[in-house]
């Protein structure tokens, strides 16, 4: 019971990143700390053995290693590459392919609909000021934490966890 909320945490945390992302542009730490911090507890829960335990936490760090290696050039935010560290972290080997995979098509889908939008905005009638810094912005970035949260959601049902926490 207690791995299976601990499921529902994580995906809230990962709605609440994406719901984060899009309105500021930004992922907080916390949020991305209290996924990383909650899984080895969610591991616990749900009988993860410790070569599982293993596999989980060297994904995670390879994660964040590629994380780290698509914000060095401003590919990705900071924010995008702890959220997604913290994702592969919660899903481990094999899953973590699946979900950047997802995550990846997400990203596709995420720029082609920002970009229809961004080009409808103009002749929309809002007001100038409306549009500046916000979503709908020409230019402007893409919050990529929506695509790692539907990514996320999209894969946890298939999940090793997911089978674990026998939902």
């Amino acid at each position: 019971m207690a791995g299976q909320f601990l499921l529902l945490v994580f995906a809230f945390l990962m709605v609440l990143a994406a719901a984060k992302d899009g309105m500021s542009f930004t992922i907080p730490n916390w949020l991305t700390g209290g996924l990383a911090v909650s899984f080895p507890l969610a591991a616990a829960m749900l009988g993860l053995g410790w070569v599982e335990f293993g596999l989980h936490m060297a994904t995670g760090f390879a994660a964040l290693l590629i994380g780290m290696a698509l914000f060095a050039p401003g590919w990705i935010g900071g924010g995008d590459a702890k959220l997604f560290a913290a994702a592969a972290l919660w899903f481990g080997w094999p899953d973590a392919a699946m979900f950047l995979a997802k995550a990846a098509l997400m990203g596709g889908v995420l720029a082609v609909t920002l970009l229809m939008l961004r080009r409808a905005a103009p002749a929309s009638g809002l007001p100038r000021q409306w549009l500046e810094g916000k979503l709908l912005m020409q230019g402007g970035p893409a919050p990529y934490g929506i695509a790692l949260a539907a990514g996320a959601l999209w894969t946890l049902p298939d999940s090793r966890l997911f089978a674990l926490a026998a939902l």
